[in-house]
């Protein structure tokens, strides 16, 4: 990865109507980077990724890919290709056909085209399928032709729109390693869109967490998760126990909101000693959710608030855990392990 900006948003907006799908968003994409947006529906993501593309134009400000103002070029002009969700693929074309497809448009010489789809087809892993239709191809594979089609072209920058939304759990999984790998090889920008925090944190290099039109935190996996600067980045990006009022007041002697992640949370018997750089509160197991790999323990705390505790099964059963229901506990931390959030994110 280079120091080198791919894409670069100045003060790009796309207004709706009366709606501010995208409002006001300054962002910096740097070449060879797997760059993800991250967001729920409507926050604004998939728009910025479509003006990108050149499929709808920014109401106002300024699109750069490498330097070179495309806001009002059309997507053809464009040194990007798109992977969507639907995978996009001629039913009646072969796997090596579809791939092909781009080069065919551009009139690039039959043994060229073989040449360059044979390569594709190995860089995907499917060598050997290029006679093929796609109706013959498992879901996965089929995202990986819609992904050699899209590369071939050799894009300098590749927009993936949701592309794993149409997969099973398992094999998204799978390919959210394949598609990190595919990119490591080839070098060149990606830039995902997706709602899925597993997906993000798992492939990008950094993340953009978009809401209401807005980027709300720009940052590694890492500084997201362990350091969301907002209460909802907190929120959305994993799961995250928001305290404030009374009970911050009681735990950290001030009423400002702090985050804390449910993993950091150990829980303890009622008068286990509390270290000088631990916070302690007491409270009541609530529910307990045996979840194999992990417990969720929902602790009723005295002044009605409630905390999430997840712990590991190390040495436990789901026999050990449910016996802690209606259990009273104490809930340790290390203070550096609190995120504070400002008084504006309440």
């Amino acid at each position: 990865m280079s120091e080198q900006t791919a894409v670069l948003f100045k003060s790009i907006s796309r207004h709706f109507g009366e709606v501010k799908a995208v409002d006001s968003i300054d962002l910096e994409i740097r070449d060879g980077e797997f760059f993800s947006m991250l967001g729920p529906s409507g926050s604004g993501k998939t728009t910025c990724l479509r003006m990108i593309a050149g499929f709808d134009r920014p109401t106002s400000g300024q699109i750069l890919l490498y330097g070179q103002d495309v806001s009002q070029l059309p997507p053809y002009e464009r040194p990007v290709n798109t992977v969507f969700q639907d995978y996009a693929l001629f039913p009646h074309m072969t796997v090596g056909e579809n791939i092909a497809y781009g080069l065919m448009i551009k009139k690039v010489p039959v043994v060229e085209r073989k040449k360059r789809v044979e390569a594709m087809l190995d860089l995907v892993r499917l060598s050997g399928y290029g006679e093929r239709k796609p109706a013959q191809l498992s879901g996965g594979q089929r995202q990986r032709v819609a992904l050699a089609r899209a590369l071939i072209n050799h894009p300098k920058v590749l927009l993936l729109d949701e592309p794993l939304g149409a997969l099973d759990l398992k094999l998204r999984q799978q390919m959210q390693i394949e598609l990190k790998s595919i990119q490591q090889r080839v070098g060149i920008t990606f830039i995902f869109v997706t709602h899925d925090q597993e997906e993000a944190l798992t492939m990008s290099d950094r993340i953009a967490v978009f809401n209401l039109g807005k980027i709300e935190q720009v940052g590694s996996p890492a500084d997201i998760y362990e350091h969301p600067v907002t209460s909802f980045v907190a929120g959305f990006v994993g799961v995250s126990n928001l305290v404030k009022g009374d009970m911050a007041r009681r735990i950290i002697g001030s009423e400002q909101i702090f985050s804390i992640r449910p993993e950091k949370i150990h829980l303890d018997k009622p008068d286990a000693a509390q270290s000088d750089d631990e916070y302690a509160v007491d409270g009541k197991v609530r529910d307990v959710v045996y979840l194999g790999l992990y417990t969720r323990y929902l602790v009723e705390l005295g002044d009605g608030g409630d905390l999430v505790v997840v712990e590991q099964n190390l040495r436990t059963t789901s026999m050990d855990v449910t016996r802690l229901r209606g259990q009273s506990v104490r809930l340790l931390w290390k203070k550096e392990h609190i995120q504070m959030m400002g008084v504006e994110n309440a």
